[in-house]
C-alpha cells in the first residue's frame, strides 16, 4: 500500500484520486488474503502517471498471465490482479443505478473468467466457518429464495425516506441495509468485495466523500464487521450487532476516528482492561493473529516460529522481496512491535506482546 503514497503527497488532484481508487483496488483483496503482483503495481502507477489507460493495465495483465499461467490452484495472485484493475476501472466510472441488477453486473465485471459462476445468483445452500465467530457460520440466505429477497431489500430501501434525518441517523440507517444486503449472499464467492464497491458508488450518490483509505486498510475489519452483524447464538450469550460496521462507516462517512481492532471482535474476546482478573493468554485474542496487514501479519507469525529468521529467509517462505521484508520489518520495530535482541549478525527478533493497538 505504500506504492502509493508519493502521488498522495504530491497533491497533484488527478494523480491523488487515481491512487486514492487504486488503494482501494488493492486494498480489498485483503478480504480474501490476496496479494496482487509487482507487475499489476507497476502498471497501476504507470496508470497514475497517465502513461497508460486501465483498458490498457487489463490488457497487459490478460496478456502477462496467457504467458504466465498459475504453477498450482492455491496462487490466487491472476485473480487478486485482474479483480484489482476491474475495480479501479469501476471506480473510475462516473456512472451509478440503484438496482440489483447494477449490483450482479458488477460482480460479474469483476470476476468474470475468474469464476464460472460470475454474475450469476447462486443455486445452492452455503456456510463459512469465520475466524471471528471462532468457527462457526453466519447463516446466510437460503438459495431457493435469494432473488426476491434481493428484490425485496432494494425495494425497502428505495421506498426509505431519509429526510429531516441526521447525518449519524443516515449512517445507522445505511448500516443496517448494508448488513442485510451482505447477508444474503446471493454469489458464491466475491459477496464482500462487490458489496463494498457497489456501497462506495452508492453513498456518493448521498454527496459523502468516502474515505476510501477504510476500505484499502480495513477491509478485513470491514468483513468482519458485517459477520458479527449477522451472527447471533443466545446459548453463548451472543447478539447480533451494527456496534463494529457503525464504527466503520463513521470512519468512513464522518471522518471520525475510532480506532478499529479486529480482535475485539472475536466472540471470545476478553478486554484486560475491564477484567483484569482473567489474564491467562488465550491464542483468540493474540494480536499477531489479528493485526490487519497481511504482509506484516505473515512476517511476524513466522517469526513466532523462527525468531532467528533472515531477511532472505522470511522472503523465501512468504514470497515477498527481500525489499518488502525490509522495509515492513523497519516498520514494525518503529512501533515497537518487534525487537532486536543482540546484534544484527546473531541475534533473534523478539515479538513485544503488550505493544499492539491493532
Amino acid at each position: 500500500m505504500d506504492n502509493f503514497e508519493e502521488y498522495l503527497r504530491q497533491g497533484e488532484p488527478n494523480k491523488a484520486e487515481k491512487a486514492k481508487v487504486w488503494k482501494t483496488a488493492i486494498g480489498l483483496q485483503q478480504v480474501d488474503g490476496l496479494k496482487p503482483s509487482e507487475y499489476l503495481i507497476a502498471n497501476a502507477k504507470q496508470n497514475i502517471e497517465g502513461d497508460i489507460t486501465i483498458e490498457e493495465v487489463k490488457q497487459r495483465i490478460d496478456t502477462y498471465y496467457k504467458q504466465h499461467p498459475a504453477k498450482t490452484n492455491d496462487d490466487r495472485t491472476e485473480e487478486a490482479d485482474k479483480v484489482s484493475a476491474r475495480i479501479a476501472e469501476i471506480l473510475s466510472e462516473q456512472t451509478f443505478t440503484f438496482s440489483p441488477a447494477e449490483y450482479i453486473t458488477i460482480h460479474r465485471r469483476l470476476f468474470k473468467g475468474i469464476y464460472k459462476f460470475a454474475g450469476k445468483i447462486r443455486d445452492y445452500n452455503i456456510t463459512k466457518q469465520e475466524w471471528v465467530l471462532n468457527g462457526e457460520t453466519v447463516l446466510y440466505g437460503s438459495a431457493e429464495s435469494l432473488k426476491s429477497t434481493l428484490e425485496y431489500d432494494f425495494e425497502q430501501e428505495k421506498k426509505f425516506s431519509y429526510k429531516g434525518l441526521s447525518q449519524q441517523e443516515v449512517i445507522e440507517h445505511l448500516a443496517h441495509f448494508t448488513s442485510y444486503l451482505w447477508q444474503i449472499h446471493i454469489f458464491g464467492e466475491g459477496n464482500t468485495r462487490t458489496t463494498a464497491i457497489f456501497l462506495i458508488k452508492y453513498f456518493r450518490t448521498f454527496g459523502f466523500e468516502v474515505n476510501n483509505d477504510l476500505f484499502a486498510e480495513h477491509s478485513w475489519y470491514f468483513r468482519n464487521a458485517l459477520v458479527r452483524a449477522n451472527y447471533k447464538n443466545y446459548t453463548k450469550n451472543i447478539h447480533a450487532t451494527n456496534e463494529f460496521l457503525l464504527r466503520f462507516f463513521e470512519n468512513l462517512l464522518l471522518g471520525e476516528s475510532h480506532v478499529l481492532k479486529n480482535r475485539e471482535m472475536h466472540v471470545q474476546f476478553v478486554d484486560s482492561v475491564n477484567d483484569p482478573v482473567n489474564t491467562e493468554y488465550d491464542p483468540v485474542n493474540d494480536p499477531v493473529n489479528t493485526i490487519n496487514d497481511p504482509v506484516k501479519r505473515n512476517i511476524l507469525q513466522h517469526l513466532k516460529q523462527n525468531p532467528d529468521a533472515t531477511y532472505k529467509e522470511l522472503a523465501d517462505i512468504t514470497g515477498y522481496s527481500t525489499a518488502t521484508i525490509k522495509r515492513h520489518i523497519q516498520e514494525l520495530k518503529r512501533t515497537g512491535i518487534i525487537e532486536r535482541i543482540g546484534s544484527d549478525k546473531t541475534g533473534s527478533w523478539n515479538i513485544v506482546e503488550n505493544s499492539f493497538s491493532l
